[in-house]
């Protein structure tokens, strides 16, 4: 067990003592408190808020709690003092040895350090991308790819079942326009010259799509209805623009488990239907016009609704028009109808910033379908703001006016790529500055997180050029200073936990940052002292010690790039 739940169990036995004792009432609810790092470093090692949160159920004051709290756990052989601070906080400073003990378990658990089992038993589908196969991927897929697959990595590492899925909206008016579109690719393959009308999609991309349908078909549709040839040139279409998504995807390191498509879902819509008016939630009705938002689905006439507004939607939805179609909504619900059906525990959607206004609808649909019982979290994501050197970035008309992902990968990397998307929560806007990102500077992220990780390799590199005989690390050797860094990896754990039960990979990144910060701090003492160096020539003990206390930094930076999904460098050019 690893350091901070293993001095939560410690509060925990010790509110239990003092219940048993009957210095506190029995049945509190103790899920609210909490053993963190103190805000300021200097008041201690811990701090605990347990008796702020247990005062009001327990008709007590919190600094008369504290001060029972703080004396229990005083006697523990770990903890060197228990202070109460403020109204009721405890401050607790472990010996130094408890530190060593946890650079131990870091040095021992290796890549799987900071893994968790707070997932186990649980399934959870993540379902992000889900771009329309009318185009390669772009820039403004990029950041919910990114945040969806590291949200996905994060869950898994915490012990959740994960399936990774990519929904194909495949069956509305744009796939129509696609095989249109692809149509005239198809006859420019075949020699002739074609115009590109308004409305079709006008990106160098389908030209490869035409030649492939040329060298497929011959010239039988060049001059067929468009009734012989739409429905196959549609399915083509998509087949050839999925492939060419799957492959952008991929160099950001992500392949998803499902790719399911729309136009699959079949009877899923009126199955998902009856599933609502089983439970009472389908009438007949006409809504209001909707105020301040898109009104795609409303009529001002009787259409079939589904109750969303009794699970927390601001009004009721439609799901079938007025003239018995079905809206955009109805397939959404028959969407997640369907993955309700595959057993999962949890679902979690990646929504972009103008679908903001669909949360509430989609939540409800989910609520009423799973009686309650299984969540859907949707998280929002901005969009990426393209700068070069502080200046918007021109689009590509060969792409059909946007930066496609290949080309922005190709340029500055997938790792940075990644990095950078994780740095801002995904529902703030996030500027993607292209010089900034490859910058060798304290200001860029990417570069100081990986920076630390290629000094620890230029470490051990230094020692065994110096040939340096090194014994087995005695980490009694260690000072305050020295585990002032043990202290920052030792939160990996924690984090780890706290981002997968928020869903929030950008903590990873966050959190790297800080871990990085600490060892380049730990590294510039030695510029003023030479004996805080890591490697010293005169003293292979306190070398080996330091430098397996910075490899244990270096392991946790791994771990968290791993989860990111951004490769740790060893060195930089």
């Amino acid at each position: 067990m690893s350091l901070y739940p293993r001095f939560s169990a410690h509060v925990a036995d010790a509110l239990a003592a003092l219940t048993a004792a009957g210095d506190l009432p029995a049945g509190l609810d103790t899920r609210a408190v909490t053993v963190e790092p103190p805000r300021d470093p200097t008041h201690g090692d811990l701090a605990t808020n347990a008796a702020m949160v247990l005062a009001r159920p327990a008709g007590m004051k919190p600094r008369d709690i504290a001060i029972m709290l703080a004396q229990k756990l005083a006697r523990l052989p770990d903890i060197e003092a228990a202070e109460v601070a403020g109204p009721g906080f405890i401050n607790l400073t472990l010996r130094p040895d408890v530190w060593r003990a946890e650079l131990r378990h870091i040095v021992a658990e290796a890549s799987d350090y900071g893994r968790s089992g707070i997932g186990a038993g649980h399934r959870v589908n993540v379902e992000y991308v889900s771009a329309n196969p009318t185009g390669p991927m772009h820039m403004g897929h990029c950041r919910g790819a990114v945040v969806g697959d590291a949200l996905a990595g994060l869950l898994s590492y915490a012990g959740y079942g994960v399936t990774r899925e990519y929904y194909i909206n495949d069956a509305g008016g744009q796939v129509d326009t696609l095989a249109r579109s692809a149509h005239l690719r198809y006859r420019e393959a075949l020699g002739e010259t074609i115009e590109i009308p308004e409305g079709f999609y006008p990106g160098d991309y389908l030209v490869p799509v035409g030649e492939s349908l040329a060298r497929e078909y011959g010239d039988r549709y060049v001059g067929a209805p468009e009734a012989e040839w739409l429905a196959l040139f549609r399915r083509e279409s998509v087949a050839r623009m999925m492939v060419r998504i799957r492959a952008d995807l991929m160099l950001l390191g992500i392949a998803q488990d499902v790719f399911f498509s729309e136009a699959s879902l079949g009877n899923r819509v009126q199955e998902a239907l009856e599933t609502l008016d089983a439970k009472g939630l389908i009438y007949e009705g006409v809504l209001e016009a909707p105020k301040g938002e898109a009104a795609e689905d409303w009529e001002p006439r009787p259409q079939t609704l589904f109750r969303a507004s009794q699970f927390g939607d601001d009004s009721d939805r439609a799901m079938k028009k007025s003239d018995g179609s079905w809206t955009y909504f109805a397939g959404d619900v028959a969407y997640h109808w369907d993955k309700l059906a595959r057993g999962y525990d949890a679902l979690v959607d990646m929504f972009g910033a103008d679908h903001g206004g669909y949360v509430k609808r989609m939540t409800a649909a989910v609520r009423a379908l799973s009686d309650d019982k299984v969540p859907l979290d949707i998280k929002i994501v901005q969009m990426v703001k393209l700068l070069r050197a502080g200046e918007p970035v021109k689009m590509s008309k060969r792409s059909g006016n946007f930066v496609t992902l290949a080309d922005v990968v190709d340029e500055v990397g997938k790792d940075v790529v990644r990095f950078i998307m994780l740095t801002k929560r995904s529902d703030s806007q996030l500027d993607f500055d292209f010089a900034k990102v490859v910058e060798q500077s304290r200001d860029n992220p990417v570069f100081y997180v990986q920076y630390a990780h290629a000094r620890i390799a230029s470490a051990r590199r230094k020692a065994v050029e110096a040939g340096i005989a090194l014994p087995e690390p005695d980490f009694a050797l260690l000072d305050d200073t020295d585990l002032a860094l043990v202290k920052v990896a030792a939160q990996w754990p924690r984090i780890v936990e706290q981002a997968a039960e928020a869903r929030e990979p950008h903590r990873i990144a966050f959190y790297l940052g800080d871990l990085a910060a600490a060892f380049h701090t730990h590294w510039n003492l030695g510029n003023d002292d030479p004996q805080r160096r890591l490697v010293l020539a005169d003293n292979p003990a306190l070398t080996a010690a330091r430098l397996a206390l910075a490899d244990a930094v270096g392991q946790v930076i791994r771990n968290g790039l791993s989860v990111m999904g951004v490769e740790a460098a060893n060195e930089l050019h």
